[in-house]
């Protein structure tokens, strides 16, 4: 007989875990017990050595599902002679470590509950267990025991407490457990706020509002989406009215998808993702013109998701088509979470509104995320995948709290051996924004009894969240941007070696106070030096050069060309100006009127879409991307010449073929093959790996075209694939920079 006591650290809380480690003793003839605290799950064993080994071999390759281990540390003890195994209560201590794990889609087997009649949860809406469901969104504080999430209030029937106390059973210890005859309440209101339905009545009622051609809101995991059916042209062009939202692509949710299938093209990878328990927005390429032209207008993709929540199975069984579900939120602001918040400030908007009674903590957006080089690219860090936790493989001996950008803002912690990224919270524009992202703050502190020793933040000084860092009286730690992102993508795949790498994106504040963001760096944890970036050029009228990307054109134009020459082009950029608009312009650009320079490569796309005559004027982020990409014409084998003069990579040669060519197709792929010839000649000067990061490498055919060269010519690269490339990353590489 031997005796070990084991600590298992990761995302073991809520998951099944201890209900798993009570049936694999038992099955192996163990006694002792096993226990949850705040820094994860302990177990004492008892037994023969090779009991203990089988047990242990289990535990380390066959978990449950949605767990994730990061360390299982053994040490041998005491035998106590127990005479069985159980499951004790769990502990508290002063130091909270344990991972919290992020909201799951429904299960099969939950689905299979649902949908049998002779089942107590038949049509329940709220049904879950350990496999599945809220964690994240309902948890006030670790440990994770019901008392401490937002199913405090709602005592157990004894059909639901026999499964909570049966170790045997999937729900044991499932903290949000529930039926119809305890559980929280679904209510249908109109829009007086007052209710007129309940329970599966309320969902049938609302189904049939949505075939009516109504535009509805639906509370789902982490906050409320807006809903109309995705077929009926007048109602979602009613909503685009309604929601200020004039052509920027709306999320199609899909009963199954089988019904995906009958409107887009899936490869098998994106299949796989698409029925994860993660259950992602994922972009798929449309093939039908079945969904209204109003979903996602010029563009060839879709972002498509599987109902995840059993509330979505149930409406589908009612509705007739696929519905949009957009995150119910004023521009700018964090997804609404509260009935009364929703009547506030979407009152107008929406015709009915479908809820139910438990609180969501800590509200959380949908996932979105594409297929690269035929594997997972998040874009937004959110339900499924957030928090998102890195296992370091030394303990740093400070806290570090980071706060990432200015948009798609994120938080990230480091304690211990822990490096953990928050869900996505949004742009910091509002005040609402800012109110969202200190609770974030506080609610991870809370989690984790968290005292930042250093704030990790970007160098803006317009930044929001360094606004705020400097009024916490910690001390603070600025990095610059772009170094930022390059961090990111070394935390995710902990390298500590000198990179040559590529960071383009759209916007960042450079060391010389200018706008960065086409930036080559030789870099390490430590230090980077800037290799070569695009020549500056100039944004006139600055902030509205992002809105209008006919500016940034004309801005290029200026630097080539003379003003009359200008005035005589046969061209898009300049059709879409008056003459008299060109002259303003003209002075702008000549005494630097509000024309601050940038390198920025996201710019310069928008100038490609001006150019191209492709849009002058774009009304949302990354609109000039998309039909760029769609434009991208992989037979045609030309590119735009540039120079590399010095540092500055020179692209005057390169507008002035532009504007000889007169087709969409030739500007927009001449224009990316020039950036995978750049970014390769540039690589083949070092010996050294690589690493492709910034928004501007959302873009699916530049990112894959640029890693087939790097492939063909034996070099080695990195991209984030599960931390975003996005500055939903940022924090990420801010907090990775001082471990």
């Amino acid at each position: 007989m031997s005796a070990v006591f084991i600590e298992v650290k990761g995302i073991v809380q809520g998951v099944g875990f201890r209900p798993f480690v009570y049936n694999l003793a038992i099955s192996n003839n163990l006694n002792g017990w096993v226990n949850n605290d705040d820094q994860g799950v302990n177990i004492h064993l008892e037994g023969n050595t090779a009991s203990i080994n089988s047990f242990l071999n289990t535990l380390e390759n066959s978990a449950p599902p949605l767990s994730k281990i990061d360390s299982i540390l053994k040490t041998k003890t005491k035998e106590k002679n127990y005479k069985s195994f159980e499951i004790v209560k769990s502990e508290n201590t002063s130091n909270k470590t344990t991972i919290i794990s992020p909201d799951m889609a429904i299960c099969d087997d939950c689905i299979n509950d649902i949908n049998d009649k002779n089942n107590f949860r038949y049509n329940y809406a709220l049904t879950n267990c350990t496999n599945c469901g809220p964690r994240y969104s309902i948890i006030k504080t670790v440990p994770y025991d019901r008392c401490n999430t937002s199913m405090a209030y709602f005592e157990m029937c004894e059909d639901c407490k026999k499964e909570y106390i049966n170790p045997t059973n999937r729900r044991y210890h499932a903290q949000p457990v529930a039926c119809q005859k305890c559980g929280p309440k679904i209510a249908l209101y109109d829009s007086q706020n007052q209710e007129i339905e309940s329970n599966e009545n309320a969902i049938k009622k609302i189904a049939s509002k949505i075939n009516e051609g109504k535009i509805v809101a639906i509370k789902g995991m982490g906050g409320f989406h807006l809903i109309c059916d995705a077929t009926n042209d007048n109602v979602i062009k009613k909503l685009r009215e309604r929601k200020n939202r004039p052509s920027k692509p709306f999320a199609v949710m899909f009963k199954d998808l089988a019904q995906i299938k009958e409107f887009a093209k899936v490869t098998k990878k994106e299949e796989e993702i698409l029925n994860s328990k993660e259950k992602p927005i994922t972009l798929v390429k449309t093939i039908s013109s079945k969904l209204s032209s109003q979903v996602a207008p010029s563009i060839d993709r879709l972002g498509c998701f599987i109902a995840y929540t059993p509330l979505h199975i149930i409406l589908f069984k009612y509705l007739n088509n696929p519905i949009i579900a957009t995150s119910a939120n004023l521009s700018d602001e964090p997804i609404i979470r509260d009935k009364e918040e929703l009547f506030q400030k979407l009152g107008d908007v929406i015709d009915y509104v479908l809820d139910f009674n438990r609180e969501i903590i800590n509200a959380c957006d949908d996932s979105v995320v594409q297929v690269v080089n035929e594997d997972i690219s998040i874009l937004r860090n959110a339900r499924g995948y957030a928090p998102t936790a890195l296992r370091l493989d030394k303990k740093t001996d400070k806290k570090i709290l980071a706060l990432g950008a200015n948009q798609k803002a994120t938080i990230a912690l480091a304690f211990e051996n822990n490096l953990i990224l928050s869900p996505h919270i949004g742009d910091l524009n509002s005040i609402t924004s800012m109110e969202y992202f200190e609770r974030t703050i506080n609610t991870f502190k809370s989690f984790y009894d968290f005292k930042p020793d250093i704030i990790v933040c970007d160098k803006h000084p317009n930044y929001e969240s360094v606004k705020w860092a400097k009024t916490q009286d910690i001390e603070i730690v600025q990095i610059q941007h772009h170094y930022a992102h390059v961090l990111s993508a070394m935390a995710e795949y902990k390298l500590n070696e000198e990179v040559l790498a590529f960071s383009f994106d759209g916007t960042g504040y450079g060391d010389d106070k200018n706008i960065w963001g086409g930036e080559v760096f030789i870099t390490n944890k430590k230090e980077y030096k800037r290799v070569n970036y695009f020549k500056y050029f100039k944004l006139l009228g600055g902030e509205k050069s992002v809105k209008e990307p006919k500016r940034v054109a004309l801005s290029l134009l200026f630097d080539s060309f003379t003003l009359d020459e200008i005035l005589l082009l046969d061209i898009p950029t300049v059709k879409a100006f008056l003459p008299n608009e060109i002259k303003l312009m003209h002075t702008i650009w000549q005494k630097g009127l509000n024309a601050p320079l940038t390198s920025s490569v996201g710019r310069l796309f928008d100038a490609i879409a001006s150019f191209s005559g492709i849009l002058q004027v774009q009304s949302y982020e990354g609109e000039t991307g998309l039909q760029i990409e769609m434009a991208y014409d992989k037979n045609i084998k030309e590119a735009y010449t540039y120079k590399i003069e010095n540092e500055n990579i020179d692209l005057s040669i390169a507008i002035k073929e532009i504007i000889k060519d007169n087709n969409k197709k030739l500007i927009c792929t001449k224009f990316i093959n020039m950036l995978i010839n750049l970014i390769l000649e540039i690589s083949k000067q070092y010996e050294l790996p690589i690493i492709l990061t910034g928004g501007v490498f959302q873009n699916k055919t530049l990112l894959e075209a640029v890693c087939k060269k790097l492939e063909e010519n034996k070099k080695r690269y990195y991209y984030s694939k599960n931390i975003p490339l996005n500055d939903g990353g940022i924090a990420m590489g801010q907090v990775y920079s001082q471990i």
